[in-house]
C-alpha cells in the first residue's frame, strides 16, 4: 500500500494533499494487496468526498475497477456516500458499470438500504447517457472504462 493509499484510507486530507503537491505518489496505483483498489476507491468508500474530489483533480481516474470490478461509485454506493456519487456524476464518471457479479453501484446502494443513494443513481443514470450520446455526436473523449480490467476480463473468460 502507498502512502498516497495509505493517506486516503485514513481519510487524511492534508496528508493526501501533500503527497499530491510533491508528485510522490500516483494517484491511479492499483493496490495488488488490497484488490487493486485506487486511492480514489478508499476516499469514496470512507465517503470523503473532499480527498476524493482532490484526487479527481490530480487525475484520478473514477472508471478505475478493483479485481471485482468495483469502481469509486460502487464504494460510495455501499457506504451511502451521496456526496461522493454527486461528485463522481458531476465528473461524468461511470455510475453504470456492473461489477464481476453483474451487480451496478445502484443495486449495492439498494442491498445496503440507502434509499437516497439508489434514486440519485437510477437518475443520474438516464443523464450520463445523455451526456454520453451528445460527448459522442461531438467526437468528445469520455474516460469510461479499466482497459486493464476489461482486458483481464476477457482472458478470464477465456478460460471457462
Amino acid at each position: 500500500m502507498s502512502e498516497l493509499h495509505q493517506a486516503a484510507a485514513a481519510a487524511d486530507f492534508d496528508q493526501v494533499e501533500e503527497l499530491l503537491r510533491q508528485k510522490k505518489c500516483d494517484p491511479n496505483q492499483k493496490d495488488v494487496d488490497w484488490g487493486n483498489k485506487t486511492p480514489l476507491h478508499w476516499a469514496a468508500a470512507k465517503g470523503d468526498v473532499e480527498t476524493a474530489r482532490l484526487l479527481i483533480d490530480h487525475g484520478a481516474r473514477p472508471c478505475l475497477r478493483t479485481q471485482l470490478g468495483w469502481t469509486p461509485a460502487h464504494f460510495a454506493a455501499e457506504a451511502g456516500s451521496l456526496a461522493v456519487l454527486r461528485l463522481l456524476h458531476s465528473v461524468h464518471a461511470p455510475l453504470h458499470k456492473d461489477d464481476a457479479s453483474g451487480d451496478q453501484p445502484a443495486r449495492i446502494a439498494e442491498i445496503y438500504g440507502h434509499k437516497e443513494c439508489v434514486l440519485f443513481l437510477k437518475r443520474a443514470e438516464v443523464e450520463a447517457r445523455a451526456y454520453r450520446k451528445c460527448a459522442a455526436g461531438k467526437g468528445i473523449p469520455v474516460d469510461d472504462d479499466d482497459e486493464e480490467w476489461e482486458g483481464q476480463k476477457g482472458k478470464d473468460e477465456g478460460k471457462q
